[in-house]
């Protein structure tokens, strides 16, 4: 997380929500446990430090594969630095030691105001055999929750210490978190504001086209650099061999999930598969045994924001595919770890090949579906209860896919076909005749009879208002409504 704390006097971005959590628990009159966990590079840390700022009272973050003793001894030096001396004449021997220590420098401190207390990668203190877990419930249910003025944030990467040792703790922490942050990247929005502060002077088209390759990681985006443009960014950072993202799949699930090597294994089996896997096919492509450890790796995965479970058009949750919706990823699993022929490592070359035209428009779609509420609002749907998901017919019948439904409360279905064109996209003869089709497979269903059907274009740019648009076409998106707040 360098580059992004060395922007700190950078405003901060978007996190309407987040920032509406931490507000209610400063303006409370208990004390708060804020648990906030989310993917490598997402900002956690500059989030928290950002906001809280000079409330921070006391902050330390977890050694990487340090022991007992280290983790310790940095503990109880970091407690020096805050100007408890105690803490510098000797070093706990134990985790109730340490936060022992903890309490008297918070009783040492004047007033009734909000103190918060950052304890930042929290799971890399919990080396074995430490206790570590043990102390820090006592620290928080024995002394913490007496008072009304600490706010402890716990934040960590590793999603699946977080979610199993604290979301679903079965101990002493069991519903005592006040307050679950699971932070997400930046929508188009954010990354616009962001590159913005930057300097960065780039079209929403060509932000887009960064969108598709990278995501919206705050860490990814700070490296872009002013004066040069997507092209020669993505080049640089994926391409070279010092590039800040030449090596980020290798180590991306390694800081996040215990036996990492599952993990790998389940998102390059749904890459595999553009729609989705069953359960199931994830089973059969992966030789992996079916219960708690599949499971556990789907949910952590999820959680962390890789990977999506899609319940099919009228289907139940029993009938869910597991689709992989990160950008960086895909793009990597495509592009970067078997480069493309003929397009060698140069993204100059590849941007302008075949295999770039037609997965571009399949990111564009998970872009879309990324951007929901966004699409919604352009469409005045945002007060109107609706179910989105994609469609396709069960046979091999031809023309019988949907990119995106809307199925609205109001007995309206919005059938959306989703294009990434480089100006406006235009429906001809052949086109309009399989939009028709798609129509009439879609009506046809039983379910659908008494619903009315309107065809929805989600573009970048628009599309062309000729015969077959105005016979067709009862409702359109652009990109620009994509970067709506």
């Amino acid at each position: 997380m360098a580059g992004y704390k060395q922007q700190f006097s950078m405003e901060l971005v978007g996190r309407k929500q987040e920032k509406d959590t931490f507000k209610h628990c400063l303006a409370g009159t208990e004390s708060k446990l804020i648990a906030l966990y989310g993917r490598r590079r997402v900002g956690k840390t500059f989030l928290v430090r950002k906001y809280f700022q000079s409330k921070i009272r006391f902050e330390v973050a977890g050694l990487h594969n340090a022991e007992m003793k280290d983790q310790l001894a940095h503990f109880a030096s970091t407690l020096a630095k805050y100007g408890w001396l105690e803490a510098s004449l000797h070093t706990p021997l134990s985790w109730q030691a340490a936060f022992d220590m903890l309490e008297r420098f918070i009783n040492s401190m004047e007033g009734k105001q909000k103190k918060v207390i950052f304890l930042d990668e929290l799971p890399w203190f919990d080396t074995p055999r430490s206790k570590f877990l043990v102390a820090f419930e006592n620290f928080w249910n024995s002394y913490c929750t007496k008072r009304s003025d600490i706010i402890c944030v716990i934040c960590g990467s590793a999603a699946s210490w977080m979610i199993k040792k604290i979301l679903k703790n079965k101990g002493g922490l069991h519903n005592r978190v006040s307050e679950k942050i699971r932070l997400t990247q930046f929508n188009l929005h954010e990354v616009e504001l962001f590159l913005k502060q930057k300097g960065i002077k780039w079209s929403q088209y060509d932000i887009a086209q960064l969108y598709l390759t990278t995501g919206g990681v705050p860490y990814y985006l700070d490296a872009v650099r002013r004066g040069e443009s997507v092209v020669q960014f993505v080049n640089r950072a994926c391409f070279t061999k010092d590039g800040i993202l030449a090596d980020e799949y290798k180590v991306l699930f390694g800081s996040l999930f215990d036996n990492s090597e599952r993990h790998y294994q389940i998102v390059e089996a749904l890459n595999d598969k553009k729609s989705g896997l069953s359960r199931k096919e994830i089973i059969e492509k992966t030789n992996m045994l079916s219960g708690g450890t599949l499971t556990n790796s789907l949910n952590e995965l999820e959680e962390s924001g890789f990977i999506e479970a899609i319940v099919p058009y009228q289907g139940n949750k029993t009938k869910s595919l597991y689709k992989l919706v990160d950008n960086f990823i895909i793009f990597y699993l495509k592009f970067i770890k078997e480069p493309t022929p003929g397009g060698g490592r140069n993204w100059a070359h590849i941007i302008t090949s075949q295999s770039w035209s037609s997965w571009s428009g399949l990111a564009f779609e998970r872009l879309c579906f990324a951007h929901i509420s966004q699409i919604k609002k352009a469409l005045k749907l945002d007060a109107i209860e609706s179910v989105v998901a994609p469609w396709a017919k069960s046979d091999s019948t031809e023309g019988a896919q949907i990119d995106m439904l809307i199925d609205r409360a109001d007995r309206v279905v919005n059938v959306c076909e989703i294009k990434f064109a480089k100006a406006d996209f235009t429906i001809d003869k052949d086109y309009a005749k399989r939009l028709r089709n798609k129509i009439h497979l879609f009506s046809a269903m039983p379910a659908n009879k008494r619903k009315n059907i309107f065809l929805t274009m989600i573009s970048t740019f628009g599309v062309t208002q000729n015969e077959y648009y105005h016979e067709l076409v009862q409702g359109e998106v652009v990109l620009e409504d994509l970067f709506a707040a």
